[in-house]
C-alpha cells in the first residue's frame, strides 16, 4: 500500500516538473511574441498553467529577492521538486515499508 502511494506522489511530482517546464517555454513564446494570447487556445493554456502553478509560485515570490525581468522561482520550485524525489522519498519509503 505505501509502495503505491510512494509511486503516486513521484508521478505527481513529475508531472508537475512538466508543468513547470511548459509554462516557463511558454512565457519565453509569449516573450518573444512568438505566440501571443489573442489565440484562444494559446489564452486557454496560459491561464490553465498559471491556476496550477500561482500556488506553487506565489509564497516562494514572497520570499526571493527581486531579480527584475528574470524570475527564478520555477527553478527554485523545479530543484525542490527533485531534492523531494531524490533524497527525502526514497529513505522515508525505506522506513516505512516493512522489509519482507
Amino acid at each position: 500500500m505505501f509502495f503505491a502511494l510512494f509511486q503516486i506522489i513521484n508521478i505527481l511530482l513529475t508531472v508537475a516538473i512538466t508543468v513547470i517546464i511548459v509554462q516557463a517555454i511558454m512565457s519565453w513564446l509569449l516573450a518573444f511574441n512568438v505566440i501571443n494570447l489573442q489565440n484562444d487556445i494559446v489564452r486557454a493554456l496560459w491561464t490553465t498553467l498559471d491556476a496550477l502553478t500561482a500556488p506553487i509560485y506565489n509564497p516562494i515570490r514572497r520570499i526571493m529577492p527581486d531579480f527584475g525581468s528574470i524570475d527564478l522561482t520555477p527553478m527554485v520550485v523545479i530543484i525542490g521538486i527533485i531534492i523531494l524525489q531524490d533524497a527525502i522519498l526514497p529513505p522515508l519509503a525505506a522506513a516505512l515499508i516493512p522489509v519482507l
